[in-house]
This record gives structure tokens, sequence and C-alpha cells, in this order.
């Protein structure tokens, strides 16, 4: 469900509703219960985290396995 943002005309009450898109939008301040009207806000941005991203699991660096091995090869003689 997506969350709206609204701003009251007369008191300047800012609040958000989490409605469905197919829902008629507020008209009533929950504050003061004049009319409202609904903000246009930009979203959110998409944050990749954890495994399976290009730059954390996908991306192929032979010198980084290559200095493992070496370390490993190093301490077990």
């Amino acid at each position: 469900m997506p969350t709206y943002e609204y701003e009251c005309t007369s008191c300047g009450h800012v609040f958000e509703a989490f409605q469905s898109i197919s829902e008629e939008p507020i008209r009533e301040c929950p504050e003061c219960g004049n009319t409202v009207r609904r903000l246009i806000s930009g979203g959110t941005g998409v944050i990749f985290k954890g495994s399976g991203f290009y730059v954390t699991d996908s991306k192929k660096n032979s010198s980084s396995s290559e200095k493992k091995e070496k370390k490993s090869s190093d301490s077990a003689a």
C-alpha cells in the first residue's frame, strides 16, 4: 500500500496515510477538521544491500583471490 502525505490548508498540519490506490483521498484534517491537500513526493530510492549484487559478490577480481590462495599456502608451510 502506498503512503500518501497530506497537509492542512488551514492549520498547516502535515500527516501521512497508508491508503490503497483505489481509495478516495482524505479530505479532512484530523487536527482541525478543515480541508487538506495531498502532497506530491519524490518517493523513496532503492538501496541494494546484502549478497547477490555486482559490487559485493559478482565482481571478478583475480588478484584478490590469488592473494588469498598465497596467504593460505604461506600459513600452511
